[in-house]
């Protein structure tokens, strides 16, 4: 089985907890069902999250989803002007048999903009 990386992204519409666990889990349910992944299927995620989200981790959202036994880690996004504000991004490191090229990236709502190449 190969190691897979699966990007991902959604915006935020406000900057609390709650609605931050709701859109990172709707973000990773995504994830894994259009790849046809399970949780054992995780090998990793790094989260980052831009400069104007601090209501929580994004991490703690997989862990409400039951991701307990996978390394998680959260990061600040850089700050660039003109960015897309309240943006949490991922990237899982997966196993999987699929090739490359037909790993489903996923970018929800406004987000999708930010990789037209690879959003699904």
């Amino acid at each position: 089985m190969a190691v897979r990386a699966v990007r991902g992204a959604v915006q935020l519409e406000r900057d609390e907890a709650g609605h931050m666990d709701e859109q990172v889990g709707a973000l990773l349910t995504a994830v894994l069902e259009r790849n046809g992944l399970t949780a054992d299927d995780l090998i990793s995620i790094w989260f980052t999250a831009t400069p104007d989200l601090h209501c929580d981790f994004p991490a703690a959202a997989a862990r409400k989803l039951g991701i307990v036994d996978v390394p998680l880690i959260c990061a600040q996004e850089l700050d660039i002007e003109g960015a897309m504000p309240r943006v949490v991004r991922v990237l899982a490191h997966i196993e999987s048999d699929k090739p490359r090229a037909d790993i489903a990236h996923v970018y929800l709502g406004a987000a999708a903009a930010l990789r037209k190449d690879i959003a699904q």
